[in-house]
């Protein structure tokens, strides 16, 4: 009777740490996943937020250039027409 008992004993050990190993797995491969997928998105947020900053800098360029000329042109045409 003590043999079936220990033999229920160590049965339920084996299988008791056989679980929180594959417990302990499932969440470390869990967290795992969503640390990937938070650094992803951190990544993309900032490749998002770099082209947005390009563009408005492009746009601004754009923008201090098409003042220039215009100014130019006025002066040009205020010194021919005065």
């Amino acid at each position: 009777m003590l043999l079936v008992f220990v033999s229920v004993v160590v049965v339920a050990v084996v299988v008791a740490t056989t679980t929180a190993a594959a417990v302990e797995v499932v969440v470390v491969e869990v967290v795992a996943v969503v640390v990937v997928a938070a650094v992803v998105v951190v990544v993309v947020v900032v490749v998002v937020l770099v082209v947005v900053l390009v563009v408005v800098v492009v746009v601004v360029v754009v923008v201090v250039v098409v003042l220039v000329v215009v100014v130019i042109v006025v002066a040009v045409a205020a010194v021919i027409l005065f």
